[in-house]
């Protein structure tokens, strides 16, 4: 047998023991249930990865939502694309832009308000099967919502429907109540070099 063939020949049986391992332990999960997703950390991405996992659900056939707190209405290629989709997605934007933007606490705390309620109407709905609520996480740093009633709120949903929070700084209290937590590291940004915010990169 020739060094090549022979290199073929191990690999394929590494290979092969790697799937059996893989194989076993994928069938021991039989779970199946509805998700609490914390995407947080100082790295960029939590949003876009959100809505990652919403086009991959708009592509099983599913009916989703998206709550935006503290983000106002900014002209976002999300939003052009979503809207393609019709009644299929529930989209709602109900910040008027982060707090340092507004300067003012108890219109920031209103604004906060309205968009919990709102999402407290969409994890009521059946139809909804995953809804993201993007920057809750600053709405909760900022304690602008109610940290218990929201983690008791988002624990007490419906067992099917899969809830994404996004945000930095996510509290410990919902990262305990979580069942993925994904933290984006900041290794390298474009920003610290100068370099603006883009049309199809960052909106």
């Amino acid at each position: 047998m020739s060094d090549e063939a022979a290199d073929a020949e191990r690999h394929r049986e590494k290979m092969a023991k790697r799937k059996a391992v893989q194989d076993a332990e994928v069938a021991e999960k039989t779970v199946e249930k509805g998700l609490l997703i914390v995407n947080t950390g100082p790295g960029k991405g939590k949003t876009t990865a959100a809505l990652g996992l919403m086009l991959r659900a708009l592509g099983r056939g599913w009916r989703v939502a998206c709550v935006q707190f503290i983000k106002g209405g900014w002209d976002t290629g999300e939003r052009h694309a979503i809207q393609a989709f019709g009644t299929q997605v529930s989209w709602h934007t109900l910040g008027e832009g982060f707090t340092w933007e507004t300067q003012d606490k108890a219109r920031d705390i209103a604004a906060c308000r309205h968009a919990w309620a709102r999402a407290e109407a969409l994890m009521a709905d059946p139809t909804i099967r995953l809804l993201v609520l993007d920057e809750l996480n600053i709405a909760l740093r900022y304690d602008y919502l109610d940290l218990a009633e929201v983690v008791a709120t988002l624990q007490a949903r419906r067992p099917d429907l899969h809830v994404v929070v996004t945000g930095r700084n996510a509290k410990p209290a919902l990262i305990e109540a979580a069942d993925l937590v994904t933290e984006m590291g900041s290794v390298k940004h474009h920003f610290a070099a100068g370099v603006k915010a883009q049309e199809g990169i960052e909106f």
